[in-house]
């Protein structure tokens, strides 16, 4: 049995479903959405060994909500008011921003946002936010999205002769495991919201 991508995600069954009310609800979306990428990414948990940063977390929430097309138009927005040299970035600064701080150490993982964006959103769509489990499984897919391209960019940068893990993964699995443990319990609870309210 194959995975059909047409269930609707959660943004699309709330909200208008055509006409100049579905664009409007799209916009102010992709706009809302690009404002929570930026205030998540500055928010830093207290945790061991290294806080937590909630930026992962709403990007693949965001994804799994938003299905593959509004998630890539909404955090290819992020990415550009970013390079535009607006601190919307984790430790970005403003000395370092824009473009000088997408193409650091961090820029493979901005890459990854987008892939796993993009994933979250096709997991979506094949009705994988409606279950706990499969949740998870979409997670830890988009985290790995996330770090391959950021952890072959370190190694890139500093070169391989470096603790690349040390320095790009290992510290951070304790606040991801966390993470993902919230983001694959969320979307089916606001899935049973909106029947609930349908109801």
């Amino acid at each position: 049995m194959t995975a059909t991508f047409s269930n609707p995600v959660l943004t699309q069954a709330i909200g208008p479903q055509s006409g100049t009310g579905l664009r409007l609800k799209q916009a102010a979306l992709v706009l809302g959405g690009i404002g929570v990428l930026a205030v998540a990414a500055q928010i830093k948990v207290p945790m061991f060994p290294v806080p937590i940063s909630m930026g992962t977390f709403a990007v693949l929430t965001l994804g799994a909500a938003y299905g593959a097309r509004l998630g890539l138009v909404t955090i290819l927005g992020y990415m550009l008011v970013g390079m535009l040299g607006f601190d919307v970035f984790a430790g970005s600064t403003a000395e370092l921003n824009g473009l000088d701080y997408m193409m650091g150490s961090t820029g493979g993982y901005l890459v990854g946002w987008v892939l796993a964006t993009v994933l979250l959103g096709m997991l979506s769509s094949a009705g994988w936010d409606r279950s706990v489990v499969k949740m998870a499984v979409a997670m830890v897919l988009g985290n790995a999205l996330i770090y391959v391209p950021g952890l072959l960019w370190l190694g890139t940068l500093y070169g391989w002769d470096q603790p690349i893990l040390e320095w790009g993964l290992t510290p951070f699995l304790v606040g991801d495991l966390i993470k993902l443990c919230l983001a694959a319990m969320l979307l089916p609870a606001l899935w049973k919201l909106v029947g609930r309210a349908r109801g």
